[in-house]
């Protein structure tokens, strides 16, 4: 491969995911690196004053400021938006940071909003609570039943913002439909993709206009760093996205940016694995739990539109407990091998509690709206033997009574 070849859209549109993965985005500087290059720096220095002129005022091609622009982010964001199908992408500090950014970059006191209501805890506080502090009202909807979102537009509705698969409940929304509403009413949708990445789903192919990710979990794979990004058309990018985050300044670090370029080297991999072990977790567990949420199981009453848009199972499931929080902490109490941890996408295994870890800002009535009951685990399935964790999850539930 050629020092640009990575960057020319002529050439890399044509590559499959895995190879866009790998190569994507990459552009190796004078020294000809295989790996690409990690560019540590805050500025960047000119020439001549005429050039740092001609850079600030968009007249010469270059890098001003890493707030707007690093070598080592902009591989990364090239490398997102090919394996998106996305015109352009911008990475972010963190999920939330995208997330937020996705949002108040296009919306203004006087704007309404209609949120799907079961989503990660600070998507909640989000919409809930800062929103409506800058007069930005939200509708809050059940996002699986597509009549809900036409119903609730209103002349004013800027924005569709949803997860698919929701956090923690697994709630599947119908992309074709609802986006489909949206297009037709003039409102842009947001769709919150962590929980599948483009290795598994792309909602800008079901008309989706602006993919938001939490980078930190499948992307980056391994809990190693924080990073966010959200992709879509270059004119919702350039001239919407890019105006906010260039003048608030929540910048993704080289550092952080490097780690995830080599996380989505093995992303089609681990995502693979980490469903074939899921789906045979959830089997067991679908035998022994009063409650399972996993519509990649065929058991599911949204297994259907699961397999329409989604192209494996995906790592991340809940099911429920009958005896509430204290069965649920006596069987995390009780893991030998799965950690307790509110982390998701990660190699290792994981379990936690969402009332009391990712959702517990978000008021009690609230959470049970959403679905998220005291009974509630929500289990990542790791890179282990699934079998090791099929033991270590059969004695704790034992333990706890199961």
């Amino acid at each position: 491969m050629k020092r640009r070849t990575g960057q020319d859209r002529s050439v890399t549109r044509n590559w499959k995911p895995a190879t866009q993965a790998v190569r994507g985005g990459t552009a190796r500087s004078e020294w000809g690196e295989t790996s690409e290059a990690m560019f540590l720096t805050s500025g960047y220095a000119y020439d001549c004053a005429g050039d740092a002129a001609a850079r600030f005022a968009g007249e010469q091609q270059g890098m001003t400021y890493s707030r707007l622009q690093n070598p080592t982010v902009e591989m990364l964001e090239e490398r997102i938006a090919l394996l998106e199908g996305a015109e352009a992408c911008r990475t972010m500090s963190s999920g939330m940071a995208a997330m937020t950014a996705a949002i108040l970059c296009q919306v203004s006191a006087g704007d309404h909003i209609v949120q799907g209501r079961a989503a990660f805890g600070s998507c909640r506080w989000l919409t809930d609570s800062l929103l409506p502090r800058f007069g930005v009202e939200t509708t809050v909807i059940d996002a699986r039943d597509p009549q809900q979102f036409a119903d609730a537009v209103r002349p004013n509705t800027k924005v569709f913002f949803f997860e698919t698969p929701a956090n923690p409940t697994m709630d599947v929304v119908d992309l074709e439909a609802v986006c489909g509403i949206a297009r037709k009413h003039g409102i842009t949708s947001v769709v919150d993709n962590a929980f599948a990445t483009p290795a598994l789903q792309r909602p800008l192919e079901f008309g989706a206009d602006v993919v938001a990710y939490s980078a930190t979990k499948m992307m980056d794979g391994q809990g190693r760093v924080l990073a966010g990004a959200v992709a879509g058309s270059a004119a919702f990018i350039n001239d919407v996205l890019l105006p906010f985050t260039r003048n608030t300044g929540p910048t993704l670090s080289p550092f952080n940016a490097w780690v995830v370029l080599k996380g989505l080297e093995t992303l089609d991999l681990r995502i693979r694995r980490q469903s074939e072990n899921a789906l045979k977790v959830g089997s067991f567990l679908e035998q022994r739990v009063p409650r399972i949420n996993f519509p990649a199981l065929p058991s599911h009453p949204q297994h259907n539109l699961f397999n329409r848009q989604m192209d494996a199972a995906g790592p991340i499931f809940s099911f429920e407990v009958d005896g509430g929080r204290a069965q649920a902490h006596a069987l995390l109490d009780a893991l030998e091998l799965v950690d307790i941890s509110n982390n998701i996408g990660d190699s290792r295994s994981l379990m936690t509690h969402p009332a009391s870890t990712t959702h517990s800002s978000v008021a009690e009535e609230k959470r049970l709206e959403m679905g998220v009951t005291e009974g509630m685990l929500r289990l990542n399935v790791g890179l282990e033997d699934s079998e090791d964790v099929i033991a270590d999850l059969d004695q704790a539930l034992r333990a706890a009574g199961l």
